[in-house]
């Protein structure tokens, strides 16, 4: 899992494109535990929050230009 100060070292463009990456593996992890092929079950999870990561992190970023 991907911690918070790696991610305020990114810039905007690398979060999107890391979103993106993670957004994919999510799509694949569905489909691998769909067929009971998955084989670390945690992954999902931290696939997950990292995602929560990212948007909260770009959230906060827009806001902060808005002001």
């Amino acid at each position: 899992m991907a911690k918070i100060a790696d991610l305020n070292g990114k810039t905007d463009d690398q979060l999107a494109q890391d979103l993106g990456e993670l957004k994919r593996e999510q799509f694949n992890l569905r489909f691998q535990a769909a067929t009971n092929q998955l084989e670390k079950p945690s992954r999902v999870r931290e696939v997950r929050r990292t995602i929560a990561q990212i948007k909260t992190l770009q959230t906060q970023r827009s806001a902060a230009a808005a002001k």
